[in-house]
């Protein structure tokens, strides 16, 4: 028969029970104890809704109340001697690794003060991992009572025999990084690192484990000669442990093989390999022709990324290529990639119009998938009639819906025009109208957009929606928001206002409720990292805007401000990226429909009275294409393409802002300079300055502004902590090109840690300002 498998489930549970229990526990109102029994609860509620759905083959370790490669860190003994020389709780410890530590010193216990490692994202998802961050002469050993181990024994104890779900080795040092001031190559440390997974899978054998699922997603990565070769002599060790080890599932996602395709040769004493086919369904044949004599082959039909309903004639067809080639023994249906990318479940969504409702599928939904296709695939078509008829309706009824197009919308891409993509001047002519109409100071503050949203915002949100107070009465309550953000902006001495975005709910959803072709769910939360989650609103049709979407509120803001206000908005490719995109247009159409709408908002922002206007990008680089060549090519010429069309339509006085957080420059920096934006913001506060490099390096001409604090963590940066990196930044920055600001938004963090944060930095900013006065 062929067998069903899922890689990986979300972690949050229905109502995000775990980020209420994580962030309880944080703030000092829930015990360890009732934490660590509420993750229990979760998994074997998780572990229960899978087999309950059919599922075969259900995951564990894929659990976590941080993130799953935080919890490899930890689980192989590698955490850095900053957070180990405290002594701090193995919890505490493994959360201040995730968002840092701070405490004061109390009863003879000495303070700790600890930032948090670097996060950056998962591949091309909008996931968060913490990167491992290793040591010259690292060593590492396995924890006692290891946690892929007491999470088997914890389902097996229920009654299911899960299949546990590691970070494989490769992977694991090829996602990691050398620490500051360490000078080691991470791929170098295999040889020390293999034994623990020797010892990890004897454990996990002995518990009873008959197979177990070792992720290398890496492979799909156009890979250093080093790091592809590692995957022999890896393999080799634990393919070859026979009886003494769980069988091996080895995992890629993501992205094809093909092209690392010799590294299979290696793999062939492994019991099954798994592939994405919803990604790159056309490496199907290829690897089909390249596992071994006796391998089994786990097709992955079933999208982890996205939320459309599975077209099972399609996902049928896909796995009787391979049941052809091998028969029904050694082929699994399986997810494309762990559904932690997907909401948890549709049957919450109460509100969604019925007919686009059926359109979807969330993470129950698609258990319920693999089990029929497994089912067609094994008993035949006839066995599961009913589902394969239902579903042929509900995808023939996107296919012809009126909802997805809008002539409207295609006759103005039409009348898209070259002189559209550029702005009138050069950016030195620019930016000297800029200095006459802003006036700033060298060294010029300011922050990413958004500030502390309080339980009272969410309060009176909710009331609206809820019909509790009338749209007059949120108006009126918004604005008092406003003006407190200002008043706090005038008395920090910041130099570039914002007007704190208290109406958003989200820098995606908000603008995606303002624009026609989107939908949206109320509890389709997903993982974002830590226990931040997002909603991401679903894309089903043309995208336009019927009205103005921000200029209200910055309006207003500007109108009781005395320094120059910041519009905000999010660009066209972080809409894109941060929704769940179409699958039957390309995403370059999506996106240029979207820039289009963003267009005529900075243009109504510009009449409005507001000179400085930020179009934020974080999700650029997450969408770059994972290998080099053409694909990567195209994306980036239709991305830059898209943020260009959609502040072009400024004058040259109007100074256009970007933020990037997460990323890494180096791959795509031609088409950071391609933008054309008068000022970048950085996410840089845990990145080593060096990345700044590649701006000395590509004689980068327009403002710059890496983040100087990290806002992920409630920790407050001290003064001096400020100024040592404003002094690293010089020594790649020119003083005319830099700003101060943070790394990111501030919506997630309290206002008396912001305040104080702020402090220190504006502080920073004026202690240069006056260093620079005095040397000119």
């Amino acid at each position: 028969m062929v067998q069903s498998s899922i890689l990986g489930f979300p972690r949050m549970g229905v109502n995000r029970d775990l980020k209420k229990a994580t962030e309880a526990y944080w703030a000092g109102k829930l015990s360890q104890q009732d934490l660590l029994a509420e993750g229990k609860r979760l998994r074997l509620a998780h572990w229960k809704i899978q087999k309950d759905a059919g599922v075969d083959i259900i995951p564990s370790n894929d659990f976590s109340f941080y993130d799953h490669v935080l919890d490899h860190i930890q689980l192989f003994g590698a955490t850095p001697p900053r957070y180990t020389k405290h002594n701090l709780d193995p919890i505490d410890e493994f959360f201040a690794m995730g968002r840092g530590h701070q405490k004061p010193q109390m009863d003879q216990k000495p303070a700790v003060d600890v930032p948090s490692l670097e996060m950056v994202k998962w591949f091309d998802s909008n996931y968060h991992y913490v990167k491992p961050t290793l040591q010259d002469g690292q060593k590492f050993k396995l924890k006692s009572n290891p946690k892929p181990v007491v999470e088997f024994l914890e389902a097996k104890e229920a009654g299911i025999v899960t299949r546990p779900v590691l970070v494989g080795p490769v992977s694991f040092l090829t996602l990691g990084k050398a620490d500051r001031d360490q000078k080691v190559d991470p791929i170098d440390l295999l040889e020390e690192l293999l034994p623990v997974y020797v010892e990890l899978l004897s454990k996990l054998k002995e518990a009873g484990a008959e197979s177990v699922q070792i992720d290398e997603p890496v492979l799909v990565f156009d890979l250093p000669p080093r790091v592809k070769n590692a995957f022999k002599p890896a393999y080799e060790k634990l393919g070859n442990l026979g009886d003494k080890a769980p069988k091996v599932v080895f995992a890629t996602y993501f992205g094809d093989i093909v092209h690392n395709i010799d590294v299979l040769q290696s793999l062939h004493n492994l019991y099954a390999l798994h592939i994405d086919a919803v990604r790159n369904p056309e490496q199907l044949e290829t690897v089909i022709g390249a596992i071994g004599p006796k391998q089994c082959l786990s097709v992955g039909v079933v999208d982890g990324r996205n939320i459309w309903k599975t077209d099972f004639k399609k996902a049928i067809e896909k796995i009787e290529v391979a049941t052809h080639k091998f028969g029904k023994e050694r082929v699994l249906v399986a997810s494309s990639s762990s559904l932690l990318h997907t909401p948890h479940t549709l049957e919450s969504e109460k509100k969604l119009d019925s007919e686009v409702k059926d359109w979807f599928s969330f993470a129950v939904e698609k258990a319920k998938e693999l089990a029929i296709i497994a089912k067609a695939v094994t008993d035949g078509p006839a066995s599961v009639r009913d589902e394969l008829e239902a579903n042929a309706k509900s995808i023939q009824a996107r296919a012809t819906s009126k909802l997805t197009n809008d002539p409207k919308v295609k006759d103005r891409q039409a009348k898209i025009t070259d002189e559209m993509f550029n702005r009138k001047s050069p950016f030195p002519n620019r930016i000297s109208q800029q200095h006459s109409n802003l006036n700033l100071p060298m060294f010029p503050t300011t922050t990413i957009g958004s500030f502390p949203q309080t339980k009272e915002i969410r309060i009176q949100r909710n009331k609206l929606t809820k019909g509790e107070i009338s749209a007059e009465e949120y108006e009126k309550f918004i604005e008092k928001e406003i003006q407190d953000v200002i008043k706090i902006q005038e008395e920090l001495g910041l130099d570039v206002y914002v007007h704190g975005e208290p109406e958003r709910n989200d820098m995606v959803q908000y603008f995606g409720e303002r624009l026609t072709g989107y939908v949206f769910t109320t509890h389709g939360w997903v993982q974002s990292y830590g226990s931040r989650c997002v909603r991401p609103p679903i894309i089903v049709g043309d995208i336009s805007r019927p009205e103005p979407m921000t200029v209200k509120e910055s309006k207003y803001a500007a109108s009781i401000s005395n320094k120059p206000m910041k519009g905000m908005l999010t660009g066209p490719i972080t809409c894109l990226r941060w929704s769940f995109p179409r699958d039957d247009i390309h995403q370059s159409e999506q996106a240029q429909q979207l820039a289009l709408a963003l267009r005529d908002e900075v243009v109504d922002l510009e009449s409005a009275g507001i000179f400085v206007i930020q179009v934020d990008e974080p999700a650029l680089r997450e969408g770059l294409p994972l290998r080099s060549g053409l694909e990567r090519e195209n994306y980036l010429s239709w991305a830059v393409k898209s943020f260009r069309l959609s502040v072009s339509g400024v004058k040259d006085s109007t100074q256009i802002h970007s933020h990037f957080c997460y990323s890494e420059f180096q791959d795509f920096f031609s088409a950071i300079a391609a933008l054309d934006a008068d000022v970048l913001s950085i996410e840089n506060s845990k990145s080593d300055a060096k990345l700044l490099k590649v701006f000395v390096d590509e004689a980068y001409p327009r403002h710059i502004g890496p983040g100087v604090y990290d806002i992920h963590s409630p920790r407050v940066p001290g003064e001096q902590e400020i100024k040592d990196r404003i002094q690293e930044m010089l020594q790649y920055l020119t003083p005319d090109q830099l700003w101060i600001d943070p790394d990111c938004g501030l919506k997630t963090r309290q206002w008396k840690e912001t305040k104080a944060s702020l402090t220190n930095m504006v502080n920073a900013a004026k202690f240069y300002r006056q260093q620079y006065a005095k040397a000119h």
